[in-house]
């Protein structure tokens, strides 16, 4: 922005990176190709700090117990080696039916990320 620090808009977008990427890696396809895909109905940031630019962000993101077809998810954004806060944001993912447009059940190969192994 005007003032040389990171635009508030881009930080949605971390967080979205962070979220794709982690479904991804745990095997689950986040593509409009598929029946059924995650939609974020709600979202929030708390900006503590503004993030000179350019930086190199590094995001922790946790994940809350899934419900029927929703999970909440949660995030802190650092500068890289900086151990300050800069930012906490949360995300309401519903799975939706793409033809239907309703929510539908998460699918079972991501309700397995939340599940513990059977020992």
């Amino acid at each position: 922005d005007a003032y040389g620090h990171v635009n508030n808009t881009v930080y949605f977008r971390y967080f979205e990176q962070t979220r794709v990427e982690w479904l991804e890696r745990m095997g689950s396809r986040v593509s409009v190709e598929e029946p059924v895909g995650p939609v974020i109905i709600n979202a929030s940031c708390t900006f503590l700090a503004p993030v000179n630019y350019p930086a190199t962000v590094v995001i922790k993101m946790y994940a809350g117990d899934p419900g029927r077809s929703s999970v909440m998810t949660w995030y802190e954004l650092f500068v890289d080696g900086d151990e300050r806060l800069y930012a906490e944001g949360a995300a309401k993912t519903v799975w939706m039916d793409m033809r239907t447009g309703k929510s539908a059940p998460i699918p079972d190969v991501v309700r397995a990320l939340f599940d513990p192994p059977v020992a």
